[in-house]
């Protein structure tokens, strides 16, 4: 009776029955709890499908990006940290001005990107986005 009474005692051992049950709790905790940072990209207003409206040529700045990633602006090369200056300066002397971005086919993601921050960092509200060439 006494080895049995030893043997009760040596066996300690942790209720492992509850164990998923907690697992499944903190799970569903967290993903609750957690918040998922979205970013919110680039906002465009489109107009609607089939609308077409006449702009006068002097309200609109041609920004061509070429394969190389090379900027002009109404024809005139253009270094890419200077896009937003110049921009600016245009969208000062013509607050109607509408910028036209075209690239062409083979033109970097990244050069097309970093051209629109320049352009919101210039605050130009009205982008035309021209289908690429070639």
């Amino acid at each position: 009776m006494l080895v049995e009474l030893r043997k009760k005692r040596d066996q300690k051992e942790i209720p492992m029955a509850s164990l998923a049950d907690i697992a499944f709790l903190l799970l569903i905790f967290f993903l609750v709890t957690t918040t998922i940072d979205v970013d919110r990209g680039i906002g465009l207003t489109l107009p609607a499908k089939g609308e077409e409206t006449e702009v006068r040529s002097k309200n609109i700045t041609n920004l061509l990006i070429n394969s190389q990633g090379e900027v002009a602006i109404d024809g005139e090369l253009v270094a890419m940290n200077d896009v937003g200056r110049v921009i600016r300066e245009k969208i000062m002397q013509n607050p109607n001005l509408i910028i036209s971005v075209k690239t062409d086919r083979k033109t970097k993601y990244d050069a097309y990107v970093q051209v629109l921050d320049e352009l919101k960092v210039a605050n130009a509200t009205r982008i035309s986005i021209a289908e690429p060439e070639g």
